[in-house]
């Protein structure tokens, strides 16, 4: 069974390649993404993802107008955003736009699977509290 079904999205296909298999043998669900509007495409189709690994730097969206579209349109899917381009600056601009959290390439792999669990963890808590409202609603139209 899978920890975490993730959405990898990064313009580098190597890099693609060989985090799809370090995490795939982790017992990862993955799913890949060369581009920002790739990922969006994905994201509409694949409402299983949990969390997406998004390179900062790809041309056309880049990581930050890619982070945005997913807070607006799945904003229950957490984002962990990943660049050898680090900066401070764009860090914040992450964190102030919603992203999980934020590592520079080249990362420890575990590192990174810490992360997806936290943020699997995040993900799941508030699908649990949205189904408990819902029930809530129910069960208060319904009079029991």
């Amino acid at each position: 069974m899978n920890i975490a079904k993730i959405l990898l999205v990064d313009d580098e296909v190597n890099f693609l390649s060989i985090m799809e298999k370090r995490l795939s043998a982790r017992d990862m669900g993955v799913v890949t993404a060369d581009s920002g509007k790739a990922a969006l495409d994905v994201l509409e189709k694949d409402p299983e993802i949990d969390v997406v690994v998004l390179d900062v730097k790809m041309p056309g969206m880049d990581g930050l107008d890619v982070l945005r579209a997913i807070r607006s349109g799945h904003p229950l899917v957490e984002v962990i955003m990943l660049t050898g381009h680090g900066t401070i600056e764009t860090a914040i601009d992450g964190m102030k736009n919603g992203a999980f959290d934020y590592l520079l390439k080249p990362c420890e792999i575990e590192t990174l699977m810490d992360l997806v669990r936290q943020a699997k963890d995040k993900k799941d808590i508030h699908e649990e509290k949205i189904i408990q409202a819902q029930m809530k609603d129910i069960t208060g139209r319904m009079g029991v």
